[in-house]
């Protein structure tokens, strides 16, 4: 047991660089396959207002599957395809979902969040 400790410590302590050093990058519970590439991670970047045209900003903060479905593929690296977001492991889109969200709120709004 202790042998699986210790090898467990270092990869934690690795996913938690990781998370800071890109907190926009999403790992996938369930990679996505699109031609011959294995998605297994997912980057997203804040949207332009542009990017956000034809959404309901009210849908992406309830988590509308179609309103994720239609931003992602626009902010994502590598891009999700629609194919691919309709293939996406639920967890996954929650996920991915939650990113999105985290870029609507103004920092104040993620201070006063994080502090309750």
């Amino acid at each position: 047991m202790t042998t699986q400790d210790q090898t467990t410590a270092p990869a934690n302590a690795a996913t938690k660089v990781a998370d800071k050093a890109a907190p926009n990058t999403v790992t996938l519970d369930t990679p996505v396959r699109h031609g011959d590439q294995l998605i297994t991670a997912v980057t997203l970047r804040k949207p332009k207002a542009g990017e956000l045209r034809g959404i309901a900003l009210t849908e992406l903060l309830q988590l509308k599957v179609e309103a994720i479905q239609a931003v992602v593929p626009r902010i994502s690296s590598p891009m999700l395809h629609k194919q691919d977001m309709a293939n996406l492991d639920p967890a996954d889109l929650v996920a991915l979902g939650g990113v999105v969200i985290g870029f609507l709120l103004s920092k104040e709004q993620k201070a006063d969040f994080l502090t309750e």
